[in-house]
């Protein structure tokens, strides 16, 4: 309940969380007393780093193992503010430093590829299209995009709205062409007892207010799962990168950056706290320069660099 009313956390973070705190409680378990589990209080510092320390000999990588000492930072600064515990032991543990890894992206090409290649009228395609339409023009995260109503839909306007991270609501536009995918996923709502191609029963639920936008094929909320599968049968023999909901979300933000678009503005359209997480893109963008840079620059040192007879740019 805390997490949910007090922090505002999705349900994916509250099963990562019960998740992590029931695998932390099984390694202390090995190490403490029945008296001792009794007493939150016995845990210290030391039980904490030695919990992490073995998830590290398995093989976990660092960016999971700083997922799970912020959730136990988290479980105990809520025991202390209960006054539960009188500190929190996990404060003084550091979190593993992480290299920068820089996020995959689609290239515009491949983007069109994947967005222009459904041509079909039946319910479910118009559905799956529309939904990657709007995840890459809006920059969505998935779990926001399975939380969105028709009523937080302006198909005139072309805006919709999304509810972020700690329950943080903004409104993003989405443009002309997902505007369109989703009418004509409204234009054709499915019916009871309709067999699709794949033999799935389309549902029969009606496109209004707070029904949820997209629909699964019983007339309930998609999950973001299922979004997640989607996308890798969709792109998994059409691309030789791994591409997800995120993959189309990076998309966006580096494909704005590329064209101009303020740093900032950026950030307000992906709901980043803080502009920092927004940087990386330039990273991303800085290197992509670099190719085309290294490609076509006669004095760039590269082999490649050279263009064929005839080429434009020797001219």
């Amino acid at each position: 309940m805390y997490l949910q009313l007090e922090r505002g956390v999705s349900p994916e973070t509250r099963r990562s969380y019960q998740s992590d705190l029931k695998q932390f409680m099984g390694h202390i378990r090995d190490r403490l007393s029945a008296k001792e589990l009794s007493e939150p209080g016995t845990i210290n510092s030391l039980h904490i780093r030695s919990y992490l320390k073995s998830l590290s000999d398995q093989g976990l990588k660092k960016s999971s193992l700083a997922r799970k000492l912020a959730c136990l930072k988290s479980f105990f600064r809520f025991l202390v503010e209960d006054g539960r515990v009188a500190r929190n032991p996990a404060s003084t543990v550091r979190s593993p430093r992480q290299g920068t890894r820089l996020p995959t992206i689609l290239s515009k090409d491949e983007a069109n590829t994947l967005l222009d290649a459904s041509t079909s009228h039946q319910w479910i395609e118009l559905r799956n299209h529309a939904i990657l339409e709007t995840l890459y023009a809006s920059g969505a995260r998935v779990s926001e995009l399975v939380g969105v109503n028709w009523g937080d839909v302006d198909l005139e306007t072309r805006l919709i709205r999304l509810r972020g991270k700690g329950k943080k609501e903004r409104i993003v536009p989405i443009g002309t062409v997902a505007t369109n995918a989703i009418l004509d996923y409204q234009r054709h709502p499915p019916h009871k007892n309709k067999i699709t191609p794949t033999g799935i029963s389309a549902p029969q639920v009606p496109y209004s207010g707070s029904q949820p936008l997209f629909l699964n094929t019983r007339g309930g909320r998609l999950t973001a799962r299922s979004v997640e599968r989607m996308l890798k049968q969709e792109t998994e023999h059409r691309f030789t990168k791994t591409v997800t909901p995120h993959t189309l979300r990076h998309s966006f933000a580096t494909h704005l950056l590329d064209e101009g678009a303020d740093l900032r503005a950026i950030q307000e359209l992906l709901g980043h706290a803080s502009l920092a997480t927004t940087q990386k893109y330039t990273h991303v963008a800085t290197d992509q320069l670099m190719a085309v840079y290294d490609r076509a620059h006669p004095r760039s040192g590269s082999s490649h660099s050279i263009p064929p007879e005839g080429d434009p740019l020797k001219r």
